[in-house]
């Protein structure tokens, strides 16, 4: 059993920058794909960005991409999401994600990892 803790959550204002981080309680290889999603209220949860062991692969959801840089420290088996020009509509709870394997088709699905964090409270305010 894996556990990952999301950390670095919190209120800032549209423009601002904001990093969350979350580490495995273990390193196995079921972190191998370490991946970020979100839930805004009365939506349906959304594929941030993924990335895999060795940070050779990334991807990044459409709605993100240009504004966040996702990296990965290995040592500490600890992945890292910095959201830049942050809007109101990136206010969600970010998820912090783990699985096995998965191929490039698959980061975007939620249903592909194993291990979920708790979610951490982004709240961009205007």
């Amino acid at each position: 059993q894996v556990q990952l803790l999301e950390s670095g959550g919190g209120l800032v204002q549209a423009g601002g920058s904001l990093r969350v981080s979350c580490a495995a309680s273990r390193r196995t290889a079921s972190t191998n794909v370490m991946a970020w999603f979100r839930q805004a209220p009365g939506k349906e949860r959304e594929f941030v960005a993924g990335i895999s062991r060795n940070s050779s692969l990334s991807y990044y959801a459409e709605s993100v991409k240009g504004r966040i840089t996702l990296s990965r420290d290995n040592d500490n088996d600890t992945v890292f999401l910095q959201v830049n020009s942050l809007k109101p509509k990136d206010t969600a709870v970010y998820y912090c994600a783990a699985t096995t394997m998965v191929s490039s088709g698959d980061y975007y699905r939620s249903s592909t990892y194993i291990y979920w964090g708790q979610g951490t409270q982004v709240t961009v305010s205007s």
